[in-house]
């Protein structure tokens, strides 16, 4: 059985006071600043995430799933893991940046709450462009997924329940390698969650980020329709939560709404669709682990109203 399909909009962001007005004073200045404005964020996070709960939760590092030094991968496990539900995270950087610790705290505090949930939690790194050019990114992301196809029972994760969440450029490389035909067929994901993801490859004026979508599509502008995820939406039966923030870069929610519909379109009923409301691109994600539970909620809802796997 199919879990239902909504649209909703949560409350604007929970959290302390000083959080919530912060968190208000940059939405609407987000765009502005892409990077300046992150770095905001996760400097305002810091100190509520540096204090969460992460009490019995076993980590275990750098776990390598190829040869290359950013073939590797963090895993979370909770107390008494055994056949525990897995929750893989891939995370963003423009294709060009980013680190699957951001900083001491981001990204470890989305796994730390899945953990707490009862999942096996794996935070997962890949190789970035120019040197990984398309599709690379899509190709670790593929290679780690058989790697925990094979290896994640040993750390009490059910490799039959592995959930599949995307958070910007790495939501680019989860939905091409669930939904684009190449790769889709071997998917080893029950379900994807695609949060603030590129959904499609732009050198348009107005993408702060075009110089990284170069770096990883391709100088030939002419090859990204063919090579953008919204165009494999229609593709599979995958079951898929798009979630985007009220505050986003440039075009990424007009995206995920395209790849929403396309999707909606080819299977007759609409996938399970978020906005969070008074969130931008970063805290979407640094917010997890901090008391605010909305959307961690929702991806678990998601995720368990699933039919077990064969």
């Amino acid at each position: 059985m199919r879990s239902p399909e909504r649209v909703s909009s949560p409350p604007m962001v929970e959290g302390p006071q000083a959080l919530r007005a912060l968190m208000a004073e940059i939405g609407p200045r987000w765009a502005l600043d892409l990077r300046g404005n992150s770095q905001r964020v996760k400097d305002a996070y810091a100190p509520l995430l540096a204090s969460a709960p992460k009490a019995g939760i076993a980590v275990a590092r750098d776990l390598a799933y190829g040869t290359h030094a950013r073939q590797v991968m963090d895993i979370f496990t909770p107390p008494d893991a055994a056949r525990a539900p897995v929750v893989v995270f891939v995370h963003g950087g423009a294709f060009v940046r980013g680190d699957k610790r951001a900083s001491d705290e981001i990204y470890d505090n989305v796994l730390y709450w899945f953990a707490r949930q009862g999942c096996v939690g794996v935070n997962l790194e890949y190789r970035l462009a120019p040197e990984a050019a398309y599709p690379d990114g899509t190709r670790d992301v593929a290679q780690a997924m058989a790697w925990l196809k094979m290896h994640v029972a040993q750390h009490g994760g059910d490799p039959a329940r592995m959930l599949l969440v995307g958070h910007s450029a790495g939501g680019t490389h989860v939905a091409s390698y669930a939904f684009a035909p190449m790769w889709a067929e071997g998917c080893h994901a029950q379900a994807v969650v695609l949060v603030s993801a590129r959904l499609r490859a732009d050198q348009l004026p107005g993408n702060p980020n075009a110089a990284g979508v170069k770096a990883y599509f391709g100088d030939d502008a002419s090859l990204y329709e063919q090579r953008s995820p919204v165009n494999f939406a229609a593709h599979g039966t995958l079951p898929a939560l798009i979630v985007t923030a009220e505050f986003e870069n440039p075009l990424l929610d007009v995206y995920g709404l395209e790849f929403a519909h396309r999707m909606a379109a080819a299977r007759g009923h609409a996938p399970r669709y978020l906005q969070m409301k008074g969130h931008n691109h970063m805290s979407i994600v640094a917010h997890f682990n901090g008391g605010e539970e909305t959307l961690g909620r929702e991806i678990m809802d998601f995720f368990s109203a699933l039919a077990p796997a064969g």
